[in-house]
């Protein structure tokens, strides 16, 4: 994924500071590229507010969110964009002689036992996967976090990889079916160099449900 469809998400998501949420607020009037990149973010996430459950004091959640990034209003943008997101559509696919990377077959937004988004992982199947935080996590000296996935009952939970802390990375991911709509992942707290057992044996730090993209 590219910088700026890494930036589009940010700003779909509502983490930006309010100077920079601005400028490229009014960048969607006249920037096609970033149209674009912002109509794809937005498209990526809907789903997953479509399909995600009411939480009690959402708005409570949120406005904690807020509080603890400062000034910038953490509010998810997943409104329509009208005339920007058509033309981001009209040049989405290939713009300036460039291939896009492909979508995600699925989006999973994992939440903590208190429903609080902590990251997002993209699962493009063919051992292709990506995990991004929404929120710092601390990891105690001498464990690691590793994040895991539930293809079937029959095959049992499979690790996706070791972490070095909460930041995003590319997920060490084995080859396996094409993730599935409300397929599981998760990530739990194993000691250094991972799960013992090559089964999940930590707390689990949060966990969420895949929502399938459209047209994949």
């Amino acid at each position: 994924m590219s910088e700026t469809d890494l930036r589009a998400e940010e700003f779909v998501l509502g983490l930006l500071d309010p100077a920079t949420e601005a400028e490229l607020t009014d960048a969607l009037e006249h920037d096609r590229v970033w149209a674009a990149a912002v109509g794809r973010a937005r498209d990526r996430l809907r789903p997953l507010d479509d399909t995600a459950p009411d939480l009690p004091g959402a708005a409570r959640l949120w406005d904690g969110v807020a509080a603890r990034l400062g000034p910038a209003p953490a509010r998810r943008r997943w409104l329509p964009l009208g005339a920007a997101t058509a033309a981001g559509l009209a040049v989405g696919l290939f713009i300036g002689g460039t291939w896009f990377t492909p979508d995600p077959i699925v989006l999973a937004v994992l939440v903590d036992e208190a429903g609080t988004p902590t990251a997002v992982v993209e699962d493009f199947g063919h051992a292709d996967a990506r995990i991004r935080f929404v929120r710092d996590i601390q990891v105690p000296q001498g464990r690691q976090m590793q994040v895991w996935t539930l293809p079937s009952a029959e095959t049992g939970p499979v690790s996706l990889g070791l972490l070095r802390g909460a930041a995003g990375t590319e997920l060490d991911a084995p080859r396996l079916p094409d993730p599935g709509n409300g397929q599981l992942y998760e990530i739990t707290l194993e000691p250094a160099g991972g799960s013992p057992t090559g089964r999940p044996t930590g707390a689990i730090l949060a966990k969420g449900l895949a929502a399938r993209q459209d047209g994949v």
